[in-house]
């Protein structure tokens, strides 16, 4: 929506370390990184950085009025904006460090799928530990994560980082296609099993 990118450069310019991007994500790179969200059943789908909703609205196309969708958004304008625009979606102004209090509260045990929009390879590598520790912790021991991280971005330390955190964490990472019609273009990590703590080394723990 025309607004939606105005909404979104001036988040961008007072805060580009949370925000991440410039521009909303694109229909095409919506459909990918949604993919795993399952058409059938009452799956329970978490939603982390959904900014102005390009996911949210992907993810409830898939739903269709099934299952639970928590969407976490740390920026309170566009936190305000999504609950607006999505009533059926269950939206928090919150941190995705506390993921499974969120859970908690809402009588859900985990959860089934979780969608990223956070920009992982702008975050210190402290903070993509927490925020990774916190999502495989609520994740169901069969889940899905996906996320994406901008081409420009493969050769930043941190997005190399993350990469291998995402190893670490998970027994099986993919990574999608680039989508070039996204600006700017993406490529998309598809991520299945939260590996236990157990298996992880102790530098993760």
């Amino acid at each position: 929506m025309p607004n939606d990118s105005a909404l979104f450069l001036g988040q961008f310019l007072r805060a580009p370390a949370t925000i991440g991007a410039f521009a909303p994500s694109s229909q095409r790179l919506a459909a990918a990184v949604c993919a795993p969200v399952p058409e059938r059943g009452e799956p329970t789908v978490v939603e982390l950085g959904p900014g102005t909703g390009p996911f949210t609205a992907e993810i409830q196309r898939r739903l269709a009025g099934r299952g639970h969708h928590l969407a976490v958004e740390l920026n309170e304008p566009m936190a305000t904006l999504l609950a607006e625009r999505f009533p059926a979606v269950d939206v928090v102004n919150g941190d995705a460090a506390e993921l499974a209090g969120l859970l908690t509260q809402r009588g859900l045990r985990q959860a089934d799928v979780v969608v990223s929009g956070l920009p992982w390879a702008a975050f210190p590598t402290e903070l993509q530990l927490a925020l990774l520790g916190a999502v495989t912790a609520a994740m169901s021991p069969a889940g899905a994560f996906t996320t994406f991280s901008y081409i420009h971005a493969i050769p930043l330390s941190s997005a190399r980082r993350f990469r291998s955190l995402l190893s670490e964490r998970f027994e099986e990472v993919v990574a999608g296609r680039t989508v070039w019609r996204n600006a700017p273009p993406a490529f998309v990590f598809h991520a299945r099993r939260p590996r236990p703590p157990a298996e992880l080394p102790s530098t993760m723990m």
